[in-house]
């Protein structure tokens, strides 16, 4: 493994696209494992992306931090180590007795170095330099299609949302109309987002309608979907719990509904039997409320962290109880935490093939807790779940 990690010292710097840890030996533990290089305030950094199972999980690290983690991947549970720079192609196998392998491609023609900003990855989905209209009517790029200096957190977010929604494309038909609705979507630029991508880019015949308290956003929204001849792209104004416009959804969408707000938005996509869920829930009050536990009380009697678990067993609770309804569920990044707390995305997929679900557990924990979820309630009284 020395010349391994000799040759990691070498090439770990400013110039590295991407790593590909894989070929696991343990494939019921860490399945693959994604590094890239980002800069943050307090310099640069490596991210690692660990997948295991339908979970995905994040760190950042510094460059012997990563070199010391790539040696104990490669040694205890990996056999090959893919790498791409600048200017090579490197890849890496390591056997049962940690003897490493390497062979090195020399790449021509090669793309520039990647952008390192934290907020420019080199392959976004909507790109800057290409003007997109609802973006440019949107504030994000200008008419060039240069991204606004203020508006670089919203420009990934939009990318993120969209790489997000690509993998799951499988679960969409192009033999028909794909109807989706996103609750909450305000000013909805996700929404006109994922419209462009699977309708212009994709070729999906699709129609989208969005739902929003706020009749002057919903009014500007349906303006400029009139402007940019989005046909199939509606907006009305309304409440999440309340809507029925329709019998069946192939997609929801519900980003930043508040509170219980979201646990509405996922009653009805399952009772739609909708194939995909994309969630991010805000505002998880309702818990904080409930939450009650003699031996949890010296976490709980501190008030900033008695919410912050408060919410994180909420889209726990949701997510079991979407996977209980039929749904594999993954618990995803969706921005970084340095942006907002608020940054977990549940990717709902509807299952082809049954799953054993521990239905007890679940009512142990909130028996235990003496909680009772608002979207637990709802799906006991349909009997949907029982208690």
């Amino acid at each position: 493994m020395q010349n391994l990690v000799k040759m990691l010292n070498e090439i770990i710097d400013e110039n590295l696209q991407f790593m590909i840890i894989s070929h696991s030996r343990h494939k019921e533990q860490i399945s693959k494992v994604k590094i890239r290089p980002l800069m943050l305030k307090s310099g640069l950094m490596f991210q690692t992306t660990e997948y295991r199972g339908t979970q995905v999980f994040h760190a950042n690290h510094q460059k012997n931090e990563l070199i010391s983690y790539i040696e104990n991947m490669l040694i205890s549970h990996f056999s090959q180590l893919e790498i791409l720079t600048a200017d090579k192609k490197i890849t890496a196998l390591v056997n049962k007795h940690a003897r490493a392998s390497i062979k090195v491609n020399q790449l021509t023609n090669c793309a520039n170095k990647q952008m390192l900003a934290h907020n420019r990855t080199k392959n976004y989905i909507v790109k800057e330099g290409e003007p997109v209209p609802f973006m440019v009517d949107l504030g994000v790029m200008t008419k060039e299609g240069k991204i606004v200096k203020a508006k670089w957190d919203k420009f990934r977010q939009i990318n993120r949302f969209l790489e997000y929604i690509e993998d799951i494309l499988g679960s969409l038909s192009k033999e028909r109309e794909v109807r989706i609705l996103d609750f909450g979507c305000g000013k909805s630029y996700l929404t006109f987002a994922m419209y462009y991508y699977l309708k212009e880019l994709k070729g999906y015949d699709v129609r989208i309608t969005g739902l929003d308290l706020k009749k002057e956003v919903i009014a500007h929204c349906n303006e400029l979907a009139k402007k940019y001849g989005y046909e199939k792209l509606e907006f009305l104004c309304g409440d999440i719990a309340e809507y029925e416009g329709v019998n069946r959804v192939d997609m929801v969408v519900t980003l930043h509904a508040c509170d219980t707000a979201t646990d509405y938005a996922l009653y009805k996509a399952i009772n739609w039997d909708a194939s995909v869920i994309l969630s991010v829930p805000c505002c998880q009050h309702e818990l904080n409320g409930q939450i009650n536990n003699d031996f949890m009380n010296p976490v709980l009697k501190y008030g900033l962290i008695k919410e912050r678990m408060s919410a994180l067993m909420t889209d726990a609770i949701r997510a079991n109880l979407l996977e209980m309804s039929g749904y594999d569920v993954q618990i995803l990044e969706f921005i970084d935490m340095e942006h907002t707390p608020k940054n977990i995305l549940l990717r709902c997929v509807k299952r082809t093939k049954d799953k054993a679900v521990d239905v007890r557990a679940i009512n142990r924990l909130m028996e235990e807790y003496h909680i009772s979820p608002t979207l637990f309630k709802l799906l006991r009284g349909d009997a949907l779940i029982h208690s």
